[in-house]
This record gives C-alpha cells, structure tokens and sequence, in this order.
C-alpha cells in the first residue's frame, strides 16, 4: 500500500473531512509517482487539486483561483 510522505499527513491533518476526500486521491497518486508535487487551488466553487510538475515531490501549493 502506498503511504503518504509526512508532509502531506502534516498537511491533512485537522482538515474537514469534505476537504480531505477532495484532495487525498490526488495526493496518492503523488506518492505512487514521486515525481510531483500538488497545487491545491481554491476556487468559488470549492477546492481542486492537481499534480504539478513544477512543485517538486513532497511539496504542497495553495493557490486561488
């Protein structure tokens, strides 16, 4: 089974359950990869997240859009 890097559990840790759903997938996927980081962008319709390969492995990036 995959396992997140600390930093991503740092991350998660006492988000909204809603908020966590939305970004973990993306965040496995990252892990399963370690090639990318993620960009989770907040937008008025709530929150996306994407691998982006600029951010580098372990990394997390806010952004609004």
């Amino acid at each position: 089974m995959i396992q997140l890097p600390a930093s991503y559990q740092e991350y998660l840790a006492g988000k909204e359950e809603r908020f966590v759903q939305t970004v973990r997938p993306i965040l496995m996927q990252s892990a399963a990869d370690q090639l990318h980081g993620v960009r989770v962008v907040y937008n008025h319709s709530g929150h996306q997240a994407h691998l982006d390969d600029s951010i580098p492995f372990g990394t997390i990036v806010e952004d609004i859009d």
